[in-house]
């Protein structure tokens, strides 16, 4: 089974993960982070993690509430896909830096992240998730503005990581 578990702060990751997982269809459960467990993760066939930027670039208060959670997990080879949301206009200094944050962490407890998408068609000044030139370390979306563009970056993004989908 594929698990969707979003961390949000105003509601607009959850209608991102609901999308997702409507995309995907069967075998998907959707989960928030404040209420995910430990089995949630490590029982998962594939993870779908999905947070937003908060503040400066931090981590939403859900996310930051579980790190302890997610510190004690065993991720080694875990294929896991990431998703997250930010405002490139008034926040381009912190693009999406959560996200940036939140890989990081995975990668370093062993996780395999993929669904790595480019970084064209958006302008900003630095982000976290950006991993390497040109490259974001999962899916990013700016729903403040750039909404129009959402499903077509959700489906590119969705094809790209099919084989992963159990």
């Amino acid at each position: 089974m594929t698990k969707i578990i979003y961390a949000t702060q105003t509601g607009n990751t959850e209608n991102i993960a609901n999308q997702i997982a409507q995309k995907i269809g069967e075998n998907v459960d959707v989960v928030d982070i404040a209420n995910a467990t430990k089995d949630d993760f490590e029982e998962a066939d594939f993870l779908i993690m999905g947070t937003s930027t908060w503040g400066e670039g931090e981590l939403p208060d859900e996310l930051e509430g579980a790190m302890p959670l997610i510190e004690s997990l065993d991720l080694k080879n875990k294929n896991i896909a990431l998703f997250g949301l930010g405002d490139q206009e008034e926040y381009g200094e912190y693009f999406v830096n959560a996200l940036g944050i939140l890989y990081e962490k995975l990668k370093n407890k062993g996780a395999n992240i993929v669904g790595f998408t480019s970084t064209d068609g958006y302008e900003y000044d630095e982000s976290k998730a950006e991993i390497e030139p040109g490259v974001f370390c999962g899916l990013v979306l700016d729903e403040d503005n750039q909404d129009d563009l959402t499903e077509q970056r959700v489906d590119r993004w969705l094809e790209e990581i099919k084989p992963y989908i159990k």
